[in-house]
């Protein structure tokens, strides 16, 4: 299937904008173009967008996707050094796990901790995480 640029942005769940500024980056290839000179996009740019923004969603810079989706593209300059990126980024990616579930004790912890009545004065969260750091 293919969509026009707006279609096409409300499919990807973001708007024009970001498309155009994905193109600008090289995160997109420059779209086909009708007679008339409109963009037209196919589904397989709608599943790169989705991947664009779920990395993104994860915490990868636009920089690091660009880099990633090298691999896609085969693009050998950006494929390069891509082991020695992709352990460094492995290494940075387990060490956010780490955090992530210190965390998600605290929480729990602070979960127990918490009063059931509604008084959020009288809850030791703000206590304990001044305590912890």
């Amino acid at each position: 299937m293919s969509y026009r640029i707006s279609m096409f942005a409300d499919k990807c769940e973001v708007n024009k904008e970001t498309i155009r500024y994905y193109e600008q980056k090289k995160l997109l290839q420059e779209p086909l173009k009708t007679n008339a000179g409109y963009r037209v996009y196919s589904d397989v740019d709608v599943k790169r967008v989705r991947f664009i923004k779920r990395l993104q969603d994860l915490g990868f810079t636009l920089n690091e996707i660009y880099k990633l989706l090298g691999v896609v593209d085969k693009d050998e300059v950006r494929c390069e050094d891509m082991f020695e990126f992709v352990s460094k980024k492995a290494v940075e990616v387990q060490k956010q796990i780490e955090d992530l579930k210190r965390i998600e004790r605290m929480l729990n912890d602070l979960k127990q901790r918490c009063p059931d009545e509604k008084r959020l004065h009288a809850c030791p969260i703000i206590e304990i995480l001044i305590e912890e750091e």
